[in-house]
Formats: C-alpha cells, structure tokens, sequence
C-alpha cells in the first residue's frame, strides 16, 4: 500500500488517480494510525509552504512523515511536498520551519524582464544522476509540467537528480537513498509522469 498524505491539498485526487493508473494500491491518508505497514509514502502539494507545515502539523502528519522517511521505505514529494523537505522558505515572508530533511531554503524565481512568474506549463529536464531509479526509461531532455514560483535550492548538489532551465537553472527534482522529490507535477506530465510514478510504485513493491 502507498500512503498518500491528504492534509487539504487541492491537487490530491489527481496525484491518487495517476497512483492508480500505474496500478498502485494507494489509500488516502488524513492521521499517523492510517499510515500503519505502508510500503511508500506520497506527500503532494499545491499552495503555499505555511499552509503545507500548518496542515501537516495540524493534523500529527508532520511527524509521521520525518518518522516514514527515517524508516527506509521510499518517499515522493511533489511539488511543495517537495518544498517541504527543506530548512525554510522565502515564501511571503514564511516563519515555518520545514521538514529539514534536506540542507537549503526555498526560493524564488529572480526578476528577469520577460521572464514569467510563476512558471506555468512544459519544460525539460536534464537528467543529473543516470542511475536515479525514478527516470528509469526516461530521455533526457523530456517535457514535465510546472506550476510554481519558488524552488529549492539544496545545500548539497550532489543530490539534484534533475535541472532546468527557466532564467537560471534550478534543482527540479532530488534523490537521495529512499526520498525522491520533484518539483513539477508528474501527475499532470501524461505519458512521461505516469513512466515516473510508475517507477516508484515499482520500488514500492520491492520495499522491505
């Protein structure tokens, strides 16, 4: 079973639907007890990252999902789930501290004339580490589809799994050991995202 955390995102069915797609047995989850022998855990996300630490932590999932990620078994953020496994973030001023899983804060786009804010829509991806187990099957240079003003910027580049170019290149997804986290929505990017949610579903199954 995936556990996908529900704490209010607005983008959660669709992330559940595409789960299924690929064969999945995902549940929907909103407490720690529900999470129970999950072998994968999926925190999506749309919004701003207050809203996303505040929900979370509203509702004991916080916790839950530091606890899930220290227990080995594969992790997915999307998009401000992404976000989330961060230090903090610039977004409006935030005072909420993030997961901390990962060294960095969240940033924003730079003003660049002609450059809009947030990047909506197609872009590629320039695959970083070949050996990343959620693009396997995937071409560099592939489309996925962006909804976002802020991104991460990791501490530690050795664990960008993927960059792209929208006026300075940007970490668009990370690995490291069992968590994978992408800023573009892989539930929107059609062929290409089911490919890659399919590829954690996969590791999901051969999780301890």
């Amino acid at each position: 079973m995936i556990a996908l955390l529900d704490y209010g995102s607005g983008n959660l069915r669709s992330v559940y639907k595409a789960l299924l797609k690929t064969g999945a047995d995902a549940r929907i989850v909103q407490k720690p007890a529900e999470i129970g022998g999950a072998r994968a855990m999926v925190l999506p996300g749309v919004g701003a990252f207050d809203d996303c630490i505040a929900a979370l932590r509203r509702q004991e999932l916080l916790e839950a999902a530091r606890d899930f990620i220290a227990s080995g078994r594969p992790f997915l953020g999307i998009c401000v789930g992404y976000q989330a496994l961060f230090e903090r973030s610039e977004e409006f001023n935030s005072c909420a501290a993030g997961l901390g899983v990962f060294k960095g804060s969240v940033i924003r786009f730079p003003e660049h004339a002609g450059l809009k804010v947030p990047q909506i829509g197609w872009n590629s991806i320039e695959i970083i580490q070949n050996n990343c187990p959620l693009y396997r099957g995937i071409k560099c240079g592939s489309y996925v589809y962006f909804v976002h003003s802020f991104f991460p910027e990791p501490q530690d580049a050795s664990i960008v799994a993927t960059r792209t170019e929208y006026g300075r290149p940007f970490a668009s997804s990370i690995w490291h050991r069992n968590v994978f986290a992408t800023q573009f929505h892989p539930e929107k990017s059609q062929e290409v995202g089911l490919k890659i949610l399919g590829n954690f579903v996969e590791l999901a199954l051969r999780a301890d």
